[in-house]
Protein backbone atom coordinates (compact mmCIF):
# COMPACT_ATOMS: atom_id res chain seq x y z
CA UNK A 1 0.00 0.00 0.00
CA UNK A 2 1.27 3.47 -0.82
CA UNK A 3 2.16 5.70 2.47
CA UNK A 4 -0.54 8.01 1.81
CA UNK A 5 -3.24 5.13 2.68
CA UNK A 6 -0.87 4.64 5.69
CA UNK A 7 -1.48 7.93 6.43
CA UNK A 8 -5.04 7.55 6.05
CA UNK A 9 -4.98 4.26 8.48
CA UNK A 10 -2.96 6.66 11.04
CA UNK A 11 -5.94 9.31 11.02
CA UNK A 12 -8.56 6.74 11.05
CA UNK A 13 -7.39 4.98 14.30
CA UNK A 14 -6.54 8.47 15.70
CA UNK A 15 -10.16 9.21 15.50
CA UNK A 16 -11.82 5.94 15.84
CA UNK A 17 -14.23 5.17 18.97
CA UNK A 18 -13.08 2.18 21.11
CA UNK A 19 -15.86 -0.36 21.43
CA UNK A 20 -14.05 -3.08 23.52
CA UNK A 21 -10.99 -2.59 25.35
CA UNK A 22 -7.58 -4.70 25.07
CA UNK A 23 -9.51 -5.95 28.58
CA UNK A 24 -12.58 -6.77 27.60
CA UNK A 25 -11.13 -8.66 24.40
CA UNK A 26 -9.14 -10.83 26.61
CA UNK A 27 -11.91 -11.29 28.82
CA UNK A 28 -13.80 -12.70 25.88
CA UNK A 29 -11.35 -14.78 25.05
CA UNK A 30 -11.26 -16.36 28.16
CA UNK A 31 -14.38 -17.11 28.48
CA UNK A 32 -14.40 -18.29 24.43
CA UNK A 33 -11.33 -21.00 25.23
CA UNK A 34 -13.71 -21.97 28.37
CA UNK A 35 -16.46 -22.60 26.31
CA UNK A 36 -14.81 -24.57 23.77
CA UNK A 37 -12.60 -26.54 26.09
CA UNK A 38 -16.22 -27.87 28.22
CA UNK A 39 -17.55 -28.95 24.30
CA UNK A 40 -14.15 -30.22 22.65
CA UNK A 41 -11.90 -31.65 25.60
CA UNK A 42 -11.03 -35.39 24.79
CA UNK A 43 -12.74 -35.10 21.50
CA UNK A 44 -9.28 -34.05 19.56
CA UNK A 45 -10.95 -31.74 17.36
CA UNK A 46 -9.88 -30.11 14.28
CA UNK A 47 -9.33 -26.13 14.66
CA UNK A 48 -9.52 -24.46 11.27
CA UNK A 49 -8.67 -20.43 11.11
CA UNK A 50 -10.61 -19.07 8.78
CA UNK A 51 -7.46 -16.81 6.75
CA UNK A 52 -7.06 -14.10 7.64
CA UNK A 53 -8.91 -12.02 9.67
CA UNK A 54 -9.49 -15.38 11.86
CA UNK A 55 -5.41 -15.80 12.77
CA UNK A 56 -5.78 -13.37 15.69
CA UNK A 57 -9.31 -15.25 17.04
CA UNK A 58 -7.14 -18.93 16.47
CA UNK A 59 -4.22 -17.97 18.31
CA UNK A 60 -5.63 -16.01 21.05
CA UNK A 61 -8.14 -19.06 21.40
CA UNK A 62 -6.01 -21.67 20.93
CA UNK A 63 -3.16 -20.58 23.28
CA UNK A 64 -5.65 -20.64 26.31
CA UNK A 65 -6.49 -24.40 25.50
CA UNK A 66 -5.03 -27.05 27.84
CA UNK A 67 -5.89 -30.37 25.92
CA UNK A 68 -4.96 -31.89 22.57
CA UNK A 69 -6.21 -30.78 19.10
CA UNK A 70 -5.13 -30.45 15.69
CA UNK A 71 -5.16 -26.97 13.72
CA UNK A 72 -5.11 -26.38 10.26
CA UNK A 73 -6.39 -23.25 8.04
CA UNK A 74 -8.56 -22.09 5.18
CA UNK A 75 -8.86 -19.31 2.82
CA UNK A 76 -12.22 -18.92 1.12
CA UNK A 77 -13.67 -16.00 -0.62
CA UNK A 78 -17.56 -15.82 -2.23
CA UNK A 79 -17.53 -15.29 -5.94
CA UNK A 80 -18.60 -11.72 -6.71
CA UNK A 81 -20.74 -10.17 -9.19
CA UNK A 82 -23.24 -12.23 -11.32
CA UNK A 83 -24.07 -15.13 -9.34
CA UNK A 84 -26.69 -14.95 -7.36
CA UNK A 85 -25.87 -15.80 -4.06
CA UNK A 86 -22.09 -16.27 -4.95
CA UNK A 87 -20.70 -19.53 -4.68
CA UNK A 88 -17.78 -20.06 -2.54
CA UNK A 89 -13.77 -19.49 -4.13
CA UNK A 90 -11.12 -21.98 -1.98
CA UNK A 91 -7.49 -20.00 -2.05
CA UNK A 92 -6.68 -22.87 0.25
CA UNK A 93 -8.99 -25.73 1.18
CA UNK A 94 -7.74 -27.34 4.68
CA UNK A 95 -5.25 -30.36 4.35
CA UNK A 96 -6.06 -32.37 7.63
CA UNK A 97 -8.79 -35.09 7.20
CA UNK A 98 -12.53 -34.06 8.05
CA UNK A 99 -14.32 -36.85 7.46
CA UNK A 100 -15.49 -38.10 11.05
CA UNK A 101 -13.74 -34.91 13.01
CA UNK A 102 -15.23 -32.55 15.20
CA UNK A 103 -14.61 -29.56 13.42
CA UNK A 104 -14.18 -25.96 15.19
CA UNK A 105 -14.09 -23.34 12.61
CA UNK A 106 -13.02 -19.89 13.68
CA UNK A 107 -13.28 -16.67 12.86
CA UNK A 108 -12.82 -13.26 13.59
CA UNK A 109 -16.34 -11.53 12.97
CA UNK A 110 -20.12 -12.91 11.69
CA UNK A 111 -21.33 -9.67 10.20
CA UNK A 112 -23.72 -11.03 7.11
CA UNK A 113 -22.90 -14.10 7.41
CA UNK A 114 -22.99 -15.42 3.88
CA UNK A 115 -19.12 -16.71 3.04
CA UNK A 116 -19.53 -18.65 6.74
CA UNK A 117 -22.92 -20.05 5.21
CA UNK A 118 -20.54 -21.07 2.15
CA UNK A 119 -17.72 -22.38 4.45
CA UNK A 120 -20.05 -24.15 6.55
CA UNK A 121 -21.75 -26.16 3.55
CA UNK A 122 -18.31 -26.74 1.82
CA UNK A 123 -17.11 -28.23 5.00
CA UNK A 124 -20.37 -30.52 5.75
CA UNK A 125 -19.44 -32.44 2.23
CA UNK A 126 -16.29 -33.75 3.93
CA UNK A 127 -18.86 -34.99 6.85
CA UNK A 128 -17.31 -34.21 9.78
CA UNK A 129 -18.75 -35.61 12.91
CA UNK A 130 -19.78 -32.22 14.53
CA UNK A 131 -19.31 -28.67 12.52
CA UNK A 132 -19.33 -25.60 14.68
CA UNK A 133 -18.14 -21.69 14.39
CA UNK A 134 -16.48 -19.19 17.09
CA UNK A 135 -16.37 -16.36 16.14
CA UNK A 136 -14.85 -13.31 19.03
CA UNK A 137 -17.58 -10.89 17.83
CA UNK A 138 -21.25 -11.24 16.30
CA UNK A 139 -21.98 -7.62 14.58
CA UNK A 140 -26.01 -7.12 15.44
CA UNK A 141 -28.16 -5.66 12.79
CA UNK A 142 -30.91 -7.25 10.67
CA UNK A 143 -28.92 -7.97 7.54
CA UNK A 144 -27.71 -11.77 8.30
CA UNK A 145 -28.27 -14.51 5.93
CA UNK A 146 -31.02 -16.73 7.39
CA UNK A 147 -28.60 -19.72 8.33
CA UNK A 148 -25.51 -17.59 9.64
CA UNK A 149 -25.20 -18.79 13.20
CA UNK A 150 -21.87 -19.10 15.58
CA UNK A 151 -22.42 -21.39 18.63
CA UNK A 152 -19.41 -19.42 19.92
CA UNK A 153 -19.49 -15.79 20.52
CA UNK A 154 -17.16 -13.63 22.89
CA UNK A 155 -18.84 -10.31 21.90
CA UNK A 156 -21.41 -8.47 20.41
CA UNK A 157 -20.64 -5.06 18.53
CA UNK A 158 -23.08 -2.56 17.17
CA UNK A 159 -23.76 -2.27 13.69
CA UNK A 160 -20.56 -0.17 12.66
CA UNK A 161 -17.78 -0.44 10.43
CA UNK A 162 -15.43 -2.06 13.01
CA UNK A 163 -11.13 -3.04 12.89
CA UNK A 164 -9.00 -4.42 15.18
CA UNK A 165 -8.43 -8.15 16.62
CA UNK A 166 -8.32 -9.67 13.39
CA UNK A 167 -10.78 -7.28 11.42
CA UNK A 168 -9.27 -4.69 9.45
CA UNK A 169 -9.87 -1.52 8.17
CA UNK A 170 -8.91 -1.10 4.45
CA UNK A 171 -6.22 -4.48 5.36
CA UNK A 172 -4.76 -2.58 8.12
CA UNK A 173 -4.79 -2.44 11.71
CA UNK A 174 -5.34 -6.52 11.85
CA UNK A 175 -3.12 -6.54 14.64
CA UNK A 176 -4.62 -4.47 17.28
CA UNK A 177 -5.83 -5.87 20.81
CA UNK A 178 -8.66 -3.92 20.88
CA UNK A 179 -11.69 -3.57 18.74
CA UNK A 180 -12.43 0.27 17.80
CA UNK A 181 -15.23 1.37 15.55
CA UNK A 182 -14.85 4.20 12.21
CA UNK A 183 -15.92 7.46 13.78
CA UNK A 184 -19.07 8.49 11.94
CA UNK A 185 -19.28 4.77 10.15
Amino acid sequence: MSDAAAEHANQVLAEADCLHDAAAVRLAYDRLAERIREEYIGRNPLILCVMIGGLHATSEITQRLDFAFEIDYLHATRYRGATAGGGLLWKRQPDRELKGRHVLVIDDILDEGHTLVAIRKALAEFRPASLKVAVLAEKIHDRRAPEAHAEFIGLQLVDRYVFGCGMDYKEYWRQLPAIYAVRGM
